[in-house]
């Protein structure tokens, strides 16, 4: 996505970020709606989060054993998404679901998982199958270097779809771990759960035996304090968290029931471990960032109306699918609501109005396929200049 092979043109190598803009190495200055790709809810360099860093770092950088603080932040995420009852801290997202995954198998003894056509959940190398992210944007089938044992141990459904769901329990009996999900799609652009979608995988993964795996590493502290589980009501079996949680550093945990997490090593046999996992400067990030949400719970309204106003100068013939402050403008007249119906959108009109956009000083994300996001720092007038740059936009 960083070569902007979708969009045409060279792309961006950046400078430095204030509040919610960057500038590029040539002085350009550009409002920023893709905010290291979600994890900036407070913008850029917010001093709470770079007081922390400064503390941490004048600590160390580095111990490889536990420290109080990384403590601190797994009961500051048990706290705020109660379906957490154990968490384990990892350095990325796709550690964070690769381990998940790892541990779904490992507790329920079983060997295949369903994902959902479109959806991203990192780099691991059973669940890059019908990818969202990078691999939609290239448009790449899958990814060379992945043996197809790997690859058939994943069975990649239509996101939305109950009903194929049901199909593969029935011809799968005992033999799927889990089922794993974006609860709001953000890799095929953002995508929506529809109605009873999410009520009827819990459901269903109760009935068969599975666990039910939210993946919030985009979602969580994002559309909600409390991630997407906390807008739809749904309790998941696990958890996977990054971004956001590391105030822009990188992290990422995942966790859920105690049950669950005690099968992991060394309490259990099912081992994972990292060095880096939990570091001081990663972990004084994420906890400035999320004691800061908590005792500013006002900024997700602010997000809400904000996002809203800027996604209202859609035109007819452009869907718009936005939750919270997480939006995608997809260039097509109809619904998109699954991978199938994301990929009719005129991505070459898009490039246009991506090209358009940046020569007005906006920086979306360099692909159809990628949400935008709304920041705490975004100002009124940051989108007021936002919103008459894309009417302008629209019609380029």
């Amino acid at each position: 996505m960083r070569a902007f092979r979708s969009v045409g043109g060279n792309p961006l190598f950046l400078a430095r970020g204030e509040g919610s803009h960057v500038i590029d190495v040539d002085g350009n200055r550009y409002i920023d709606y893709v905010g290291s790709w979600g994890p900036l809810l407070l913008g850029h360099r917010h001093p709470d989060i770079l007081e922390a860093i400064e503390r941490a770092l004048s600590i160390g950088t580095s111990f490889g054993a536990p420290t109080e603080a990384e403590v601190e932040l797994a009961a500051a995420i048990r706290d705020a998404v109660p379906s957490i009852e154990m968490v384990r801290l990892v350095n990325s997202g796709t550690e964070a679901t690769m381990s998940a995954i790892r541990l779904a198998r490992g507790f329920t003894g079983r060997d295949l998982t369903v994902k959902f056509e479109g959806c991203y959940h990192g780099h691991v190398d059973s669940l890059l199958v019908k990818a969202g992210s990078g691999v939609a944007t290239l448009g790449l089938p899958d990814t060379a270097g992945v043996p197809r044992s790997f690859s058939d141990t994943t069975i990649a459904l239509p996101y939305n779809s109950p009903e194929a769901v049901e199909d593969a329990f029935r011809a799968h009996p005992d033999r799927i771990a889990a089922i794993i999900v974006e609860p709001v799609v953000g890799n095929m652009g953002c995508v929506p759960p529809a109605p009873g979608f999410l009520q009827a995988l819990r459901e269903l993964t109760t009935r068969h035996g599975a666990l039910l795996i939210f993946d919030e590493v985009m979602t969580g502290f994002r559309v909600a304090f409390g991630g997407a589980q906390q807008l739809c009501g749904i309790r998941p079996d696990l958890t996977t968290l990054g971004k956001v949680i590391g105030g822009g550093l990188p992290v990422g945990a995942y966790g859920g029931r105690r049950d669950i997490m005690n099968r992991v090593a060394p309490l259990g046999p099912v081992y994972q471990a990292g060095t880096l996992s939990g570091n001081p400067l990663a972990v004084a990030a994420g906890l400035a960032m999320l004691r800061h949400l908590k005792l500013h719970l006002e900024i997700y309204d602010r997000l809400e109306s904000r996002a809203a106003a800027l996604c209202a100068v859609a035109p007819a013939g452009v869907t718009v699918n936005r939750v919270g402050s997480m939006f995608t403008f997809f260039f097509t007249d109809q619904p998109v609501t699954d991978y199938d119906s994301a990929k009719r959108s005129d991505t070459a009109r898009f490039g246009r109005f991506f090209r358009a956009m940046l020569g007005r000083g906006i920086y979306l994300a360099p692909s159809q396929f990628e949400a935008a996001f709304v920041s705490a720092a975004h100002t009124e007038e940051d989108i007021r200049q936002t919103a008459a740059a894309a009417r302008e936009a629209f019609n380029a």
